[in-house]
């Protein structure tokens, strides 16, 4: 049967399930629903919990589909010019393993920005891998990583000339683009593949105005988080895949690997149904996210003590397009950490922040907003602008970046896996010069890790440091979070 970018073969198939009258002695132990206790069957809707299905014959196979799962997948590789398209159920995350894992095995290198999300790192782990760490170029006004401009990937692909594959985050978090389509040429000359963190991204093949999706940069495979930004339920993503320098069945025995054997129809269905609402409706809805969020950018760069950067940055380094649907408000110039803007803004206006960091907070602006959330949202901020002025002084952090120079990068004694696994102990920071260390050590701004498990730590890594720290920045990783010790390998 041949369907069109307006069906939606799983989720027919399920609906046509239910409305056979099977009776289930099958799981889930609920049985569509009639199981359920009152205190969640109340908010959960009787046709919603019908629907929570298991696995069988004509409802087919997320690990080997032939069915309306290999329907509902197909449509979504010819959507967005995929060779092959997956669903996955646990998030990006589980994507980024079967991709990483698909690539590099035991000791072969991977080349990826230091800022990767731990989920890279985790990926690197699962594998074996030995990372060769790219630096990203970082927006010091701004506090913010961006991307890694092609002259350092360059550079990494000379040096490290039988590394597997290069990983490239794009967009960011913040929508910060970096020239992919040149990174990709420079990549595949040297005959290796580029794998593409899009989990920010899954919306890009939806406008002109927006940074260029990885597949049609020449990315040979990439995975995106359809829930962060477009309609399908949390936890879904896709995997999108070009043929070539991808083996399509090692990456299928990699997503078996990482992903459950009970996959939730439910969530299997949402990506179905996004997919076909992004074929039939998703320029004009993503047009339409574009315009309110220029609008609400235009609006807040209007009030005093706060910014909102834009399309003025492209150009800077590692900064070659840019996503205007993330709104990131620099919050410094009203003397409030992200944080406390994050804290006066959920408790005051009734207003959930994406995410907050040192000088910023973040908002996601999608096809699920209207000219009424967009209005809040700016009043929100005029009012908190006006009525919250912090007395924090930010020359300390400022200073910190002026007049300190980065450190050597470290040097790899280990891979993460053999570091993350060896045998460890717990040792005074101050003390820990020259001792492989089996933990990450990352210092918001800008999130790029200092310290990865494997890495030797240096007297200069162990000075900067402290310097960040007394400036007041955040610390993430590592099982203390004062630093006072750092685990190392034995």
């Amino acid at each position: 049967m041949h369907f069109k970018q307006t069906d939606t073969p799983l989720l027919q198939a399920m609906q046509h399930y239910v409305e056979d009258g099977a009776i289930p002695f099958h799981t889930p132990g609920h049985k569509m629903g009639k199981g359920m206790h009152p205190r969640l069957r109340q908010f959960v809707s009787a046709e919603t919990l019908a629907l929570d299905l298991a696995l069988m014959a004509e409802l087919d196979d997320l690990h080997e589909p032939h069915g309306c799962i290999k329907a509902a997948q197909d449509l979504a590789a010819e959507l967005y010019g995929a060779d092959h398209s997956f669903f996955v159920v646990n998030g990006t995350t589980g994507g980024i393993y079967a991709m990483i894992l698909t690539i590099a095995g035991p000791k072969e290198k991977i080349i990826v920005p230091r800022n990767a999300h731990r989920s890279i790192i985790g990926g690197i782990i699962l594998s074996g891998a030995t990372p060769v760490f790219m630096q990203p170029e970082v927006d010091y006004e701004l506090g913010l990583a961006m991307g890694v401009t092609p002259e350092t990937v360059e550079k990494a692909v000379e040096q490290h000339p039988d590394a597997k594959g290069v990983l490239i985050i794009n967009p960011t978090y913040y929508g910060v683009a970096t020239d992919l389509k040149r990174i990709v040429d420079i990549v595949h000359a040297r005959n290796m593949a580029v794998i593409v963190d899009e989990a920010h991204g899954p919306h890009l093949k939806f406008s002109s105005r927006l940074p260029l999706q990885a597949l049609d940069a020449g990315a040979d495979i990439c995975a995106q988080s359809t829930h962060k930004i477009i309609g399908a339920m949390t936890q879904c993503s896709m995997v999108h895949c070009r043929e070539g320098r991808i083996s399509v069945p090692r990456l299928k025995a990699m997503l078996q690997l990482v992903q459950s054997t009970s996959p939730n129809y439910i969530l299997m269905a949402s990506l179905d149904v996004a997919r076909m609402q992004m074929a039939t409706e998703g320029r004009q809805l993503i047009e339409r996210a574009i315009d309110l969020a220029e609008w609400v950018r235009a609006e807040i760069n209007k009030i005093p003590g706060l910014y909102c950067f834009g399309a003025e940055k492209v150009g800077n380094p590692g900064v070659y397009a840019f996503d205007p649907t993330k709104v990131t408000v620099t919050v410094k110039g009203l003397g409030l950490k992200g944080a406390e803007a994050e804290r006066i803004l959920r408790h005051k206006y009734k207003v959930q922040v994406e995410l907050s960091d040192m000088y910023n907070i973040l908002f996601l602006i999608t096809l699920g907003d209207s000219e009424r959330e967009a209005q809040a949202l700016v009043d929100a901020l005029r009012d908190l602008a006006e009525n919250h002025v912090g007395k924090r002084d930010f020359t300390a952090v400022d200073d910190v970046y002026s007049t300190t120079t980065y450190p050597e990068p470290p040097v790899q004694a280990l891979s993460p896996r053999r570091a993350l696994f060896g045998n460890t102990r717990i040792v005074p920071f101050r003390e820990a010069a020259g001792r492989i260390c089996a933990e990450i050590v990352t210092f918001y701004p800008p999130g790029i890790p200092l310290l990865c498990p494997g890495e030797i730590i240096s007297e200069d890594i162990i000075q900067y440091c402290l310097r960040l720290q007394e400036a007041g920045l955040h610390i993430s990783g590592p099982e203390d979070y004062t630093l006072n010790t750092i685990k190392v390998v034995e």
